[in-house]
Formats: C-alpha cells, structure tokens, sequence
C-alpha cells in the first residue's frame, strides 16, 4: 500500500478562483479588453434563476481572475430582468454587450396547464427584447442608452401563444466577428410547459456594419438561416435545439454545435456565413462513434493554434430520448464535465473538425453538483475556462500538458512511462502466473490536522493494462486477482454481458465496474484499459482503441465509485490468469489514473 502526499486537483472545481456574484450567478463570460484587463459579464441576482431582481453586472480583472474591480450595473436590480449576457469586442476597442431585456416589464406570460396553473408563467426572463449597450472604456462604463435589435418573425414565433406578438427566447452563445460583420445567436422558443421550454430553434443575428459605425442605432440588422425555420435537431428529432455554439474553420466556413433531447448533441456546417446550414446531424467521435450528452449546454471554441475543444457531458444516448420525462430529467448529470480535441481535415464540402476521444475536464465532489455554460479565455499561452453551479462561478487554469496530450490523439503515439510499476509480457508463458504484487494506492487517509481526524482524499488512482485473447467467452474467468482470504484486493474477470468486470474491495466497501456489453469476442486479440480515478472517483474502460460511454447498452459507459473506499491492499501476489480459457500477452500496472490519450497511446504499443 502507498499513500502519496495528498496534492492539489486542478481539475476539482473547488481549486478555481471564484468570480464575485450576488448570489445567483449565471454565464460568466470574458473578453480581453485593450487595456489588458479581463471583462467578465454575468447574470445575477439575490434569488435563483428567474426571480425578479434578475439583472447583468460587469466587473474587470487585471491578474487573471485571482482580484476583481468593483462590480458595475448593466441593468439595475430593480428594473425589468435582464439576463443572459455576452460579449463581442470590436476592431476599434469597444465592446458590446447583448442581452434579454423585459422592456415591458411584463409579469407573467401564457404558458402550459399544466404543469403551470391555469396556464400561468411567473418567470419573465425568457421574452421581451433582444438588446445591446456598449462600452468605450474597456469595460469602466457603459452607454446608458440601451438598442433593440431587430429580430425577423421564424414560424416558432407565430406559433406561440402570441402568435408572435410577444416573443419567447434567450441566448447562451458567444457572438462573433467574422469577414467585418458581427454575428449574435439567439434561441427562439416556441412556448413553456414540462421541463420549462417545449421548443426552440437557433438563429444568428448578423450586421455588416454594427463594428463600423459611430452611432450603434445606425446599425443594420438581418437574422439569419434565408427561410422560415431556425437550426432543428435532425430529422424525427425532438423539438429542444438550444444554446448553439459557432466557431469559425479556416475556410470561413461556421461550425455550430448544441444541445438537444435526444441524448445526442447536434451540429451542422454553413459555407455561406448563416445563410443555409447543412442538414443537422448527431455528433461524432473521429472513428465514428456517436457522441452523448444530455439537455446541457455543449460548447466548442477554436483555440489560437488553431485546434479546438468541445465541452460535453458525455452520457446520455436513447436513455434520455426513450425517458418518460425526457423534458426535466435531461438537465441531469452535469458532473464531471467532460472535453474532446478537435483538429480541422478536408470534407466533400469544405474543412470539417475531427474529435479526438474524450476526457475529464472538470468535477465536483458531489455528483448532484451541476456545472456549465462556460468560456475559454487564452493569455501567455495558458488556457483558462470558467464554469458556474448558478451559485458559484469560478475561473480555472487548465493544464497545457493535458490539452497536448489529448489533441495528440491524432498524432504519433509516444510510448507511456511515468508510473509504470508492472510490464509482464506473456510471450507464450503457460498460466498462471505469480508475480509480486504492485503496490496500490490509499484513496483515502485522516486528515490528522481535524480535531475529529475525519477523511479526505489523496486524489489517487491506478490503471491496470492488459492484452489477452479468449477461446472462449465465458462467464467467471479471472484473468488478474490480488484478493486476500479476506476478499480484500482488486480482481479482474469476464461478466456475463461478454465483457470485463473489474473490482476492488477494502474489507468494508466493494466496488465493481464493467467494460460495455459485446466488448470481447472469442479467438480475438483484445485490449484494455481500466482507469480508475480517485479525483472523481470513477472508473473508465478503453478497450481496442475506444473509450466505452455505454454505447446503446447503457446511459453512462463510465461508473463512480464511493469517496470514502480507502485502499483495494490484498495479498502479496497478483495471480495472472487461474482461470482463464485462453492466452494472456501482456500486463500493465501503473501507480496513476492514466488520461484516456495516454491509454489510447499505451494500446498502440503491443508488447
């Protein structure tokens, strides 16, 4: 049994640096103003999300997010709601701010009965106008006088029960420039009900010469896809498509991405600057792979090397689309976070993104602990996101060493060392085999500093590799064990749904986690990886090259494991294959969590 000095996550939320708020706070968005500083815009408010009070603050930093300024109003706290922020700065230095404002100061809309009684909706942030101010001070002050933008009626607008008289939307998507025009997302919403929107649709709102011009009313406005209908989910979809999310290739060509209810997130190609979109499609993993993720926000920035990252959740599949209640149940599970890389490649049609497989960005100790709508901020060649839980909003440095390693998915694979405690290689050896067994971490130590001497992590992990081929699939094969007499160890065996199961017990808890069903397959070469992770606490499967997400077997490929399990110490010797039909080639075991990149890397090198 080891026990490492206990280090820092930087990957636990809780080591981010916390952007001030009134107690709600939502969006936290950031531009880098020409004075330097940082510009954070954010919904906020006493209440929760939606209550009266409801209004944008500004607020700048000139030391990466570590002190902030004094907070500035946007809107008043005890105006009409304003809401749902974001940024674009011009050429010239000044910054616009676009955002919902309820202009009317309206106090209810119609909505569903139910779930809303006699059809009543209290909450007023989601209509009225879509508006902009503006600075020309970095961010010190901002214009009092306030522009409506002009927005063109779609056919989820005269569908609402207003027949657009009054329109339904918000906006979560960062604006942009591009060939000297602004452009700004907004999603449409066609009416509330369960799960709070029904329906909604993605349009850009483009001007040719709001970054020009000296008087922003002289703007012009057209909103964009040429048609009647905004961005859908693809066809025999559901109606949720929101919070899209544009990056710009390097042909020009605009990317969008966002959430849907159908357990996938969608994404589509425009060759014409919003004009037409190609028809929207799920979205794919670079082997093909569909990818997962829930009805949370999903966002993909391009980043100054000219690779991307793409913010997901990485679960999902029919188990939300076949729910019951996929409406409510869909904004679950928003931790961890997890991130994909992306690299440009030629397509039929123009360049495309290829996404590398996925890996865990961020996380909270509590799994009931949501995170999302976030920002990429790049400064001095570091890269920082900030996230909120609608009650905290942090700024994080990521590690680069990380973002290399997963954008090198697509290049060359570079041989992992750094932990490797066990490389037995098979090489026709008769089994089984005894070997002394590895030492494994303590996930969990006192904390001798506490008057009670509670717990707290060491943010451990282990990862055990291993190449084998069956002769036969079946059920209660052991191809590594470490138990003791008393059951306390880790264990590596074949399940019933012709897959691997792994486990470990500490003589108090037992964990076990399996591979995706119809993993193995008898008289074939396999590989595998099994990651587990005392940061999050989960375990993660690669095997032959892919990480599992539970496929179309099960809502979440990756499983938790308790944070109080304390060690998986059994005995003395790994026992390598005492019941196995068929051939162990390889063995593995290092004394840390791999990233799911160092294991793809691992496997392509076959002793």
């Amino acid at each position: 049994m080891t026990v490492k000095a206990q280090t820092k996550d930087w990957r636990n939320i809780e080591n981010g640096r916390i952007i001030p708020d009134k107690s709600y706070s939502d969006q936290p968005y950031i531009v880098k103003t020409n004075d330097g500083a940082w510009l954070c815009v954010m919904t906020t408010g006493s209440g929760h999300e939606g209550a009266t009070g409801q209004h944008i603050i500004s607020q700048r930093s000139f030391d990466q997010g570590i002190t902030w300024e004094e907070m500035i109003e946007i809107e008043p706290s005890d105006g009409p709601e304003a809401s749902y922020a974001v940024l674009l700065k011009a050429p010239s230095g000044r910054v616009f701010v676009f955002y919902n404002h309820n202009t009317d100061n309206l106090r209810e809309v119609k909505g569903d009965d139910p779930p809303y009684k006699d059809g009543i909706v209290k909450r007023v942030d989601s209509q009225g106008y879509y508006v902009f101010k503006y600075s020309d001070d970095n961010g010190k002050s901002w214009s009092k006088q306030r522009y409506t933008i002009p927005v063109r009626e779609f056919e989820i607008d005269r569908k609402n029960p207003y027949k657009g008289d009054i329109r339904f939307f918000w906006n979560v998507g960062k604006a942009f420039a591009h060939g000297g025009s602004a452009f700004v997302p907004l999603t449409k919403v066609g009416g509330f009900g369960n799960g709070f929107f029904t329906s909604n649709e993605g349009v850009l709102l483009k001007s040719d010469n709001l970054l020009d011009v000296a008087d922003p009313a002289d703007a012009n406005w057209n909103t964009l896809p040429e048609g009647d209908l905004g961005l859908r989910t693809p066809e025999n979809g559901g109606p949720i498509s929101a919070e899209h999310s544009y990056s710009i290739l390097s042909d020009g060509s605009f990317f969008v991405v966002y959430r849907s209810l159908d357990g996938h997130p969608v994404y589509s190609y425009s060759r014409d600057q919003g004009k037409t979109w190609d028809k929207p499609q799920y979205m794919r993993f670079a082997d093909g792979g569909l990818m997962k993720n829930p009805r949370a926000a999903n966002f993909a920035w391009k980043c100054e090397n000219g690779k991307y990252l793409y913010w997901f959740h990485n679960h999902g599949g029919k188990f939300i689309r076949e729910h019951p209640n996929p409406g409510a149940i869909g904004y679950n599970d928003r931790n961890p976070v997890w991130v994909a890389g992306g690299v440009e490649v030629d397509g039929e049609a123009g360049r495309e993104i290829q996404w590398s497989q996925p890996e865990i960005l961020l996380y909270d100790n509590d799994p009931l602990v949501r995170m999302s709508y976030p920002d990429l901020i790049e400064e001095d060649g570091n890269y920082f996101i900030t996230e909120t839980q609608k009650d905290i909003a942090r700024v994080h440095q990521i590690d680069n060493a990380f973002l290399e390693r997963l954008w090198d998915q697509f290049e060359a694979p570079v041989r992992v060392r750094d932990g490797l405690l066990i490389n037995w290689l098979g090489q026709g050896k008769s089994l089984p085999q005894k070997l002394p067994a590895p030492a494994v971490p303590t996930f969990r130590i006192r904390d001798t500093n506490t008057a009670d001497y509670r717990g707290k992590s060491t943010n451990a992990g282990f990862t055990i590799e291993l190449g084998f081929l069956l002769h036969e699939v079946k059920e209660g094969q052991v191809l590594a064990d470490t138990r003791d007499a008393s059951g306390k160890g880790w264990w590596l065996s074949i399940s019933d749904k012709n897959n691997l199961l792994f486990q470990m017990n500490d003589g108090q808890t037992q964990v076990s986690w399996s591979s995706d069903p119809g993993t193995l397959q008898p008289n074939t070469q396999h590989q595998a990886s099994i990651i587990i992770d005392g940061g999050p606490n989960i375990i993660a499967f690669v095997t032959d090259g892919r990480f599992n997400d539970g496929g179309e077997h099960r809502q979440f490929g990756w499983g938790r494991f308790s944070p109080f399990f304390q060690s998986p110490e059994g005995s003395s010797t790994l026992l390598l294959g005492s019941s196995i039909y068929g051939e162990l080639s390889y063995l593995r075991f290092f004394d840390r969590a791999l990233m799911v990149s160092e294991a793809l890397a691992s496997q392509k090198f076959e002793e």
